[in-house]
């Protein structure tokens, strides 16, 4: 089904909408062999709270902006090769429900979806494109991902020394390895972590002591969800701005 759209008059003409409505910002979408499978609204859990993102299902990647005007206009385009995506599905708790884990070697977060029939659309499509995609390259699964980050809501005080409150002058970062919420006397070190940045990135205390022994990975993760802050909270940083601590 998918060959038979590649080439496409119409698959060509939904693609060609989807690059205008990111406008001069966006990246060019449209190559050979490329087919829109689908697309959507799906709440992201960013580092903040909950947001409205419109997503792009692709053979081959996953596309996602901020909402400007519904079927008009998106900004912040970010493109994930689907070849480096697992996914995991999430239980509901809270008001968050349909929910899943989107986890990529550089970026890993939560989404959900507004009915549960549609996650689960959402999920096959995902798993199959991915299947897919190994199975035409005849590359294993991807083993590493980055850490979720825990949001910002989720802790009062530093998750390491579990002394220093957060305050506005007391300010809130992020561990690059493992995602926790730390302080800035807890968070000082810097290590190169190559899946998620080119240069050095800021990591808490205790994963730059693992990293620098060789205890720990600096490609894996250094947890399985050992953490267990609330699943319909989980997070990624926020997408208003990337850079953030």
């Amino acid at each position: 089904m998918v060959d038979r759209l590649a080439n496409s008059e119409a698959n060509s003409k939904r693609i060609n909408v989807v690059e205008g409505c990111f406008g001069a910002a966006g990246q060019p979408l449209a190559i050979p062999g490329r087919v829109l499978i689908g697309e959507g609204v799906l709440t992201k859990l960013c580092r903040k709270k909950p947001k409205a993102r419109q997503f792009f299902l692709f053979n081959d990647i996953l596309v996602y902006g901020n909402i400007v005007i519904q079927k008009k206009k998106y900004n912040k385009q970010h493109i994930i090769p689907l070849e480096n995506v697992t996914i995991d599905s999430i239980e509901d708790e809270g008001d968050l429900r349909n929910g899943w884990l989107i986890k990529t070697p550089t970026k890993s977060f939560a989404v959900y979806a507004a009915t549960a029939t549609e996650k689960s659309e959402w999920m096959n499509h995902i798993s199959k494109c991915v299947s897919d995609l190994l199975e035409k390259s005849g590359k294993a699964p991807n083993s590493e991902h980055a850490a979720v980050w825990v949001p910002d809501s989720e802790a009062t005080v530093c998750m390491r020394c579990q002394k220093i409150k957060f305050t506005p002058v007391s300010r809130r970062h992020h561990c690059r390895k493992c995602g926790f919420v730390v302080c800035g006397p807890c968070s000082e070190k810097k290590f190169l972590l190559p899946s998620q940045s080119s240069k050095p990135v800021r990591v808490c205390e205790f994963c730059y002591d693992q990293l620098s022994s060789g205890q720990l990975s600096a490609t894996l993760p250094p947890r399985s969800d050992s953490y267990k802050f609330p699943m319909n909270n989980v997070s990624d940083d926020d997408d208003d701005d990337d850079s953030s601590d």
